[in-house]
């Protein structure tokens, strides 16, 4: 019992553009953005839509919960489907199948988007003065303001954003989790818990801490009133420092059901820098707000699918446990 995969189009809203200007049809604070704020046209983007089998399009109140893949700086919305086994399967679907099968999961909806939320998003070079690579710090809003609701909108899922009182954001933000391999795992951490966005260091006049090109800006606003369950999967360098993670998640208002951090110890790229990085102090400043921590290290690991893969299957098997229907 395999479920399908399915490419959608959706409108976006909320976007960089050529001239590193963000487009948005929300009232959005410029000091808060982090730079001028205008609007302007929608532009229409793509994502990639696991359905489990026995998604019946016709059947309304069967409901499901949400789980956002992102990928990573060079990949696409395909990026997760890249890696298959001997069946030409992508490994991500086979891992959902057989969870779902087994009983160890329940059917779940899996969306993988593009993460880049700027005019050229389907540039995939790392390029830091790029539009498209400053994009990837700004995804938040497209997410909160254009993806989620087109998803929520166009699929049986038990969450909905257009419901927003009190006891309705925490519901749904229980039947929503949100993960991510390298680039994207930085996303899922930053973007969830108020860490930092990151600009071109030249255009910025200022020296990248990491020497790839990239400088710390401004603060996101967080997303954990969205989302219960985060994974990151080999963490890119340009996450936030743990104590500014764990402050965020503490001072959210909300408690985390399940966070679980992954990452390779011969990562050259993001075991130190980010992983590391990421986990030192997180717990001691988020202290009880955290329900599920679990980091884990994969020895000898490198950065490539064999960790990303099995980060994604021990993350599936911690979510969406015992949460109201």
């Amino acid at each position: 019992k395999s479920g399908k995969m399915v490419e959608v189009l959706y409108p976006t809203n909320h976007y960089i553009n050529h001239n590193r200007q963000l487009i948005a049809s929300q009232k959005i604070a410029e000091e808060f953005a982090g730079r001028t704020v205008v609007e302007g046209e929608a532009i229409t983007k793509k994502c990639n839509v696991y359905l489990p089998a026995g998604y019946d399009e016709a059947d309304v109140n069967k409901k499901y919960n949400v789980i956002y893949f992102l990928h990573g700086v060079g990949g696409n919305h395909f990026e997760w489907m890249l890696d298959k086994n001997e069946q030409g399967v992508p490994v991500i679907c086979s891992i959902l199948d057989h969870l779902t099968e087994n009983g160890e999961t329940e059917p779940m909806i899996v969306v993988f988007p593009e993460g880049r939320s700027a005019i050229n998003w389907e540039n995939c070079e790392f390029d830091p003065e790029s539009t498209s690579m400053l994009g990837f710090y700004y995804f938040d809003y497209e997410l909160r303001f254009d993806l989620i609701p087109f998803i929520e909108s166009q699929f049986h899922t038990y969450a909905d954003i257009n419901q927003t009182s009190a006891s309705a954001k925490e519901y749904n933000r229980l039947h929503r989790a949100i993960a991510g391999l390298s680039m994207g795992g930085m996303q899922s951490l930053n973007l969830t818990f108020g860490g930092y966005r990151c600009d071109s260091a030249f255009l910025c006049g200022a020296i990248s801490p990491w020497n790839n090109g990239l400088v710390e800006t401004v603060r996101t606003p967080g997303m954990e009133d969205l989302f219960s369950f985060v994974g990151a999967f080999s963490n890119a360098p340009t996450t936030s420092k743990g104590e500014i993670l764990g402050e965020g998640i503490r001072t959210s208002g909300y408690t985390m059901s399940v966070l679980h951090i992954i990452c390779g110890d011969s990562d050259g790229i993001a075991y130190e820098m980010g992983y590391q990085k990421a986990i030192n102090g997180l717990m001691k400043e988020a202290g009880d707000a955290v329900k599920l921590y679990s980091p884990a290290i994969i020895k000898g690991g490198k950065h490539d699918f064999g960790v990303w893969n099995y980060g994604a299957y021990q993350f599936l098997k911690q979510i969406f446990r015992n949460e109201e229907k």
